[in-house]
């Protein structure tokens, strides 16, 4: 039995968990190439902005540098930046939340995740009702039982339900994935971020 006779045995419940299938694996591709490229431009911004401290501050240069980068990467270092030029009473409170800007960003598309995860197994237990009833309506129209007559729904039931627990169980394993990966990230760049800040309080 191929995919496109499984999809037609399984009812129109399958369309719902179809979607969240595609959904889930494009979540999947987009997260993994967007978390490397982050992780690839704060280590190079880091990397840039060490070198710059250790040529006597050249702030204008890191400025220029940072004007090439994505502004939720930008944003906590423009505003350190900005801070040697204009005094910021709450300058605290203004890294901590682009900070948290990056962090929630980072997370983006995940609880789309984690929906699909706890969403799907129920999709694929309407399939299961829809299938059992399925077999009801064939016994009352044959007039009798037996493994031939109730064979379809069965088949629609059993096909619903595995499907909205393989979905579910794919989207739980990458969401946790993902927040483990968002977590270390996030937390390195604070950590290097609050290293780098460090130095300008100490003038």
């Amino acid at each position: 039995m191929n995919a496109m006779n499984l999809l037609a045995d399984s009812g129109f419940v399958m369309i719902p968990l179809f979607i969240f299938c595609v959904i889930m694996w494009t979540i999947v591709f987009e997260r993994i190439w967007y978390l490397l490229k982050f992780k690839s431009a704060y280590y190079n911004l880091d990397l840039k902005a060490q070198e710059l401290i250790a040529k006597n501050n050249e702030l204008s240069e890191l400025r220029g540098y940072c004007s090439n980068i994505p502004d939720i990467l930008r944003a906590p270092y423009k505003v350190l930046l900005d801070s040697q030029e204009k005094n910021f009473p709450d300058l605290e409170e203004r890294l901590e939340r682009r900070l948290q800007e990056v962090h929630l960003n980072l997370k983006k598309y995940l609880w789309i995740l984690a929906s699909i995860a706890s969403t799907a197994p129920f999709i694929g237990l309407f399939g299961t009702v829809i299938g059992i009833i399925h077999c009801f309506e064939d016994i009352s129209k044959s007039g009798k039982g037996g493994f031939s007559v109730v064979a379809a729904g069965l088949s629609e039931a059993l096909i619903a339900t595995a499907a909205g627990i393989i979905i579910a169980v794919i989207a739980v394993l990458f969401f946790n994935f993902f927040l483990n990966w968002v977590n270390s990230l996030s937390s390195d760049f604070k950590n290097r971020f609050i290293d780098f800040a460090a130095y300008f309080k100490k003038d």
